[in-house]
């Protein structure tokens, strides 16, 4: 197996050192790695320069990753130098109260973005997973899963599309295998996919789909809500039997922005468009006399679900961004507040 079967490409070769070795990351467990390269697979441990360089969450190794290794002789294992630049990057705001990002995949070419056709189906959720998709730099692709619990298909398929322009849709059930052979069409020979969505919408039996054998735990419906039971429990990168690599995460009950204001043009292309034409170009789309948004919603051509999503992931967006810009200016402070007082003990010496 060669590192091009690993999805290594010019963007990686043109980063290329003499120093050290490369593998990608498949697997992480609290900064233990397994590693792959094109001679096997590997444990990596990371070098203790880059522990005490790292800062934040982003600076260490995710799954997808690039990283430089060095090789111990006679054992199959690395330490892990640094990362390469990634390509790509599907992240969000971490878990919990600390303000910062976390990279749930990286270096995807496409993001499956996977939502479940039940109760559970929801117009909202795919928007949000669309535009984190977008802000990535890898290309969406919207998959509804558990077709044979929907007596809607066609309905939803359009509803989904209607509010996901120029992105393919498809609807297939896991089980049974309809719909699965369309998928394979993107999961080529060095691309890599990642499979995204709320937990228990039926990533893990996709999956297993695509891969033709039981590789990842499947879990039933709760009774009550369509629930998906939670089954997968870190995020992990497979490679299919054809070529192709598959990276398989979490459900995610929470998802928080971390980025998104470069992607709300591609997410929301019809009310970008219909802003364009309203009578004050900072139209709030509120009372404004000649909203062409507001005109749209009366017209029955846009729904006032979609702006009051809009609305409120344009806020969310913004207070992300002050609440970054607050973090890193006490990072900037408290970085200072070292360098002067190492100076003084400089001087005092």
């Amino acid at each position: 197996m060669t590192l091009n079967h690993l999805g290594w490409d010019a963007y990686f070769e043109s980063q290329r050192t003499k120093a050290y070795e490369v593998g990608r990351v498949v697997l992480e467990h609290k900064h233990m790695y397994r590693i792959v390269s094109d001679d096997g697979e590997y444990l990596g441990e990371l070098a203790g320069k880059f522990r005490h360089e790292a800062s934040v969450k982003s600076d260490y190794p995710a799954v997808g990753d690039w990283v430089w290794i060095t090789k111990l002789p006679n054992e199959q294992k690395t330490v892990i130098h640094g990362v390469l630049t990634r390509k790509s990057a599907f992240s969000r705001q971490a878990a919990g109260e600390k303000t910062e990002e976390q990279i749930v995949a990286a270096n995807v070419d496409y993001v499956f973005l996977v939502n479940a056709l039940n109760k559970d189906f929801n117009l909202r959720r795919i928007e949000r997973y669309l535009l984190l998709a977008y802000e990535s730099g890898a290309l969406p692709v919207i998959v509804l899963t558990k077709q044979d619990l929907c007596e809607q298909v066609d309905v939803l398929i359009e509803e989904t599309r209607s509010i996901a322009f120029g992105v393919d849709v498809f609807a297939v059930d896991s089980v049974s295998g309809t719909g699965i052979q369309e998928l394979k069409s993107f999961i080529k020979d060095g691309k890599t996919v990642a499979l995204l969505g709320s937990s228990g919408v039926g990533k893990s039996t996709l999956l297993n789909a695509l891969i033709g054998e039981e590789v990842s735990k499947t879990g039933g419906i709760r009774e009550g809500d369509d629930k998906g039971r939670h089954t997968t429990t870190h995020r992990e990168l497979f490679r299919l039997p054809g070529g192709g690599l598959v990276i398989d995460t979490p459900g995610m009950r929470e998802l928080q922005l971390w980025e998104g204001s470069s992607a709300v043009d591609a997410t929301f292309t019809d009310i970008e468009q219909l802003s364009k034409v309203c009578r004050f170009s900072d139209c709030k789309h509120e009372t404004e006399p000649g909203c062409a948004v507001r005109y749209a919603i009366e017209e029955g051509t846009l729904e006032l679900e979609r702006l009051t999503s809009y609305n409120k992931l344009q806020r969310e967006i913004a207070y992300a961004a002050r609440k970054q810009s607050t973090v890193l200016a006490r990072e900037e402070r408290n970085k200072w507040k070292q360098i002067t007082k190492s100076m003084r003990k400089g001087k005092q010496k």
